[in-house]
Formats: structure tokens, C-alpha cells, sequence
């Protein structure tokens, strides 16, 4: 009978084993993954650059839990060509994807580098995973039946009020045959509740309570800060226009810009600096996206709270990513599209099981290092076809901290460098751009010419990619004239 009563007793501990363990943290599983973007995010956040006092508590709750990269490099300063490299895990100058593509058309049997390329969530999924997706994580959302779950993607970047002010401005471009953008700003709707990223959230929050026979892979796409900067007025009041900042800015900054750089920059389709500051709109600007901002955070910890509640919490990934920077006056615009550093520059952020807390990391690196990052990280094989390195070891160690570099490419062999506090720009005719950090942050002084910077332009132009493929038949950027320009002049089309 007292024997009996022991095995008992052994089972009854076993029983009440703590839910939070089970079924997801034995320690030979592997680690869940949730993949958040953000879209046109730059690195205005608290915990990097805290621009004009922005609130965003639950960004800087995401950085005390794990790594933040501060000087991270997307690779194509445009949604569509910057999602693609990052899914890919291919530069843009490797696969001709330049400009925008449809998510079906990424992975095609006319183009040899994506023909039979396998994207990330996929190879999650070849390697035991069950995978789930909503929002904006490609251009659109996914190719078909990318995921086993996909909630889908809200068309558009409403909600959008009845009345509205929409910049409309065509430039050299031709109404009809080159597009323009939402751009526009103001308080709508009325509550958070009516904004597509409310409802993503909660497809989200509802998964991280459901129990899986295996590991998962769950993708979160932001749609804000996009354009229109629509948010309910509460995020605008966190931020009062008498407390606003206005971004560093000089009027005949682009004086010694090459003429292709001012042909990629010229962006009519988007306001200017000079008509923000006449019309009094700049400060509203950078309060509507300050507002978005706030908001995106508000939701971000709707899900840190949900994980942190689950049974996930303690074997789970996590990665923070935006597909580019964004321009906020500097340079002349409110814009992504260019190759200089507010641009190419976007918050990426780790956190997970083992990883360091608390830490920041300087040095540039390059947002096509998730995908191989991830796989180190979830104890996966590498992927032989990954162009990035893996971040695990700068993050715990700091390896080849002092070696990293970014490389960031716009059309056909336009490319720009970032290394050791310098930026390098070559475009497609030979000319350049050079900015030394350390005594011009804001890239006012084109030092290509001056000899005193020689030997460090020829060592970073060793760096620039040696293959530079023409445009995939399928990736167009028709908003700008350049690069309509560009695909047909390179393409024979």
C-alpha cells in the first residue's frame, strides 16, 4: 500500500507541473518565432534616437528585453524591393528586383536567382514549423499559400475620413503614367478599434492562446507609420505642436549632389521641405507621425503583453524590423527613395531565450541578416543562398563588430555603403557622394572630391556589389521617372 501511495504521489507532481512549461520549453525544442515589421518606421523611436521626447514606452520595453541595433541598413529604400531582400534573403542587385513586384511574382521561373529560391517563413515550415502571417509582411501581404494560417492584409492604409487633403503633385512626371502617394495627415478615426492593425493585433493575440503540437512561426505586419498619417486624436494630444521639433535642414543642401542623385530625389509626388515651411504644415507633419508612432507602440505592447502572458514567454524569438527610413524635412522632402543615411536607416531589434538585455549595438548592419540571424538563432541548418551574415555572434559577443558594413541599393547599380562612421555613394554613371559622420551627421558636405578622404573611398568601393542584374520584367517603380526611365534604357524594353 505505501508503495502505492509513492507512485501516486510522483504522478500527482507530475501533474501539476507548471502550464507555462508545457507544451512549448523543453529544453531540445526549438524556439517559437514571432516576426513583427513595421512599416516606414525610422529610427526616431526612444530607444534610439527619442526625437522631439516621442512616447513610445512599449519599443523601449522591446530593447530591455533583448538587442538593438541602431545602425541598421535596409537594402533597398523602398517597401517592396527591401521586402523582397529580406525574404529572399538575396540583394536587390542579385535578383533585378528594383522596384515594386507582386508577391506571386517574387519567385519565378524567368528570373535565376528566385526561380527556385525558398523564402523564409518556408523554410521554417520545411524544418517543422507551423507557420501564420497577417498584414503587411511582403508588399502586399504573401504569395499564396505561403503560410499555413494567413489572416490576409486590409487593401489600402485606411481608414481614410470623407474630406481629405492628399499632396497631388506631379513634377516631371506624367498624370496617368506615373503614379503619386496617399500622402496626407490629420486625427481619424475615432478609436483605435477601427484601425486594420487593431484587428491584425488581435489575430495575433488569439494565437499566442492557442496550443500547438510544434514550434510556430507568426508574422505581424504593421501597416502605420505608412502615409495617410491617420491615427484617433489621443496619439496626437501625447504630443502638443508647441513641443515639436523640426529635423536638421539646409536649403541648398543638394548643391553638390551628382545630377542622378537629384534625378532619383526628385519626388513630386511628396511634399516639400520649403512648401511644409511656408504653409506652416511641417511641425503637423512630424506630429501625425509622431502620433502613428505612438500608436504602433500602443499595439506592439497589446502583443509583448499577450507573449508575455502565454506559455510561449520563455521559448520565444522575437524580431522588431522596418523596411526603410523616412525623411521628414531633411533633404528637401517627406520621403523614403534616396541613398542617403535618414533613408536607408530603420530600428531592428532581437530578443529571445540566451540573447543579451539591455544591449545596443552601433555598428552598421544589414536587414538582409534576419533570415540567416533567425535560423542561427532557432538552432536551424544555414541556408546556403543567404547573401547576409548572422548577428547571433555580435550579439553575444561582438564579433566582427569592428568589420560590419551596409550596403543599400535603389534602381540598377545605384549603391551606397555605410562602414566606420562613413557613407559611400556610387551611381550608375560613376558618380559619388562621401560624408564623414564624425564631422557631418547630416550629410550637408559631398566630400568625394576632397583628397584628404581618397584612400577611404577606394577602400569602400571594393565593397560595392559585383553583381548588378538588370531589372526583373516583373518589378516596376512608375512614381518616379527615373527609374521608368532607367528599366527601359537597361532592359531594351
Amino acid at each position: 500500500m505505501k508503495n502505492i501511495r509513492f507512485i501516486f504521489l510522483i504522478l500527482l507532481m507530475f501533474s501539476c507541473k507548471n502550464e507555462k512549461s508545457t507544451p512549448a520549453e523543453t529544453e531540445n525544442e526549438k524556439p517559437n518565432v514571432l516576426f513583427i515589421s513595421v512599416d516606414d518606421l525610422n529610427n526616431w523611436i526612444s530607444p534610439i534616437d527619442n526625437f522631439s521626447n516621442v512616447k513610445t514606452p512599449n519599443f523601449e520595453r522591446l530593447a530591455k528585453m533583448g538587442v538593438t541595433f541602431t545602425n541598421a541598413h535596409v537594402q533597398a529604400p523602398l517597401c517592396g524591393p527591401s521586402r523582397a531582400s529580406i525574404m529572399t534573403g538575396l540583394r536587390p542587385s542579385t535578383t533585378g528586383i528594383y522596384g515594386m513586384t507582386p508577391d506571386n511574382k517574387i519567385r519565378r521561373v524567368g528570373n535565376p536567382a528566385t526561380k527556385d529560391i525558398t523564402f523564409l517563413p518556408e523554410y521554417f515550415e520545411e524544418n517543422g514549423y507551423h507557420t501564420m502571417g497577417i498584414g503587411k509582411l511582403f508588399h502586399i501581404h504573401s504569395p499564396d499559400s505561403l503560410f499555413n494560417e494567413s489572416g490576409g492584409r486590409v487593401k489600402g492604409f485606411g481608414p481614410y475620413p470623407e474630406k481629405r487633403f492628399v499632396w497631388d503633385g506631379f513634377g516631371k512626371g506624367i498624370k496617368g503614367t506615373h503614379g503619386r502617394t496617399s500622402t496626407d495627415w490629420g486625427a481619424f478615426p475615432e478609436n483605435d478599434t477601427l484601425m486594420p492593425d487593431h484587428q491584425s493585433v488581435n489575430w495575433v493575440v488569439e494565437r499566442l492562446n492557442r496550443t500547438y503540437d510544434k514550434p510556430f512561426f507568426l508574422g505581424l505586419g504593421f501597416l502605420r507609420v505608412h502615409v495617410p498619417l491617420y491615427v484617433p486624436q489621443k496619439w496626437f494630444d501625447m504630443h502638443p505642436l508647441e513641443s515639436i521639433e523640426t529635423p536638421p535642414y539646409l536649403v541648398d543642401d543638394l548643391n553638390d549632389i551628382p545630377p542622378v542623385g537629384m534625378q532619383i530625389n526628385d519626388l513630386p509626388m511628396m511634399p516639400s521641405t520649403e512648401w511644409a515651411k511656408e504653409s506652416g504644415e511641417w511641425k503637423k507633419i512630424i506630429q501625425a507621425y509622431l502620433a502613428c508612432m505612438s500608436y504602433v507602440d500602443y499595439e506592439l505592447g497589446r502583443v509583448l503583453d499577450a507573449l508575455e502572458n502565454s506559455k510561449y514567454v520563455d521559448n520565444t524569438i522575437i524580431v522588431l524590423w522596418s523596411d526603410h527610413g523616412y525623411r521628414l524635412g531633411e533633404k528637401g522632402t517627406f520621403a523614403k527613395h534616396a541613398l542617403w543615411e535618414t533613408a536607408t536607416k530603420a530600428p531592428l531589434m532581437f530578443a529571445g531565450p540566451n540573447l543579451p538585455k539591455g544591449k545596443k549595438i552601433d555598428t552598421p548592419v544589414e536587414m538582409l541578416s534576419i533570415y540567416p540571424t533567425l535560423l542561427e538563432l532557432s538552432g536551424l541548418p544555414a541556408y546556403s543562398k543567404n547573401e547576409g551574415v548572422s548577428l547571433e555572434g555580435m550579439m553575444q559577443n561582438n564579433k566582427a563588430v569592428n568589420e560590419s558594413y551596409a550596403i543599400t541599393t535603389f534602381g540598377m547599380n545605384n549603391h551606397t555603403i555605410k562602414k566606420d562612421g562613413f557613407r559611400y555613394i556610387q551611381y550608375e554613371d560613376g558618380a559619388q557622394e562621401f560624408y564623414d559622420h564624425s564631422t557631418d551627421p547630416n550629410e550637408w558636405n559631398n566630400e568625394a572630391d576632397n583628397p584628404k578622404y581618397a584612400e577611404k573611398i577606394k577602400e569602400l568601393k571594393v565593397l560595392l556589389p559585383n553583381v548588378n542584374s538588370k531589372w526583373d520584367s516583373e518589378s516596376n517603380y512608375t512614381f518616379q521617372p527615373y527609374f521608368v526611365e532607367q528599366k527601359t534604357r537597361v532592359n531594351g524594353q
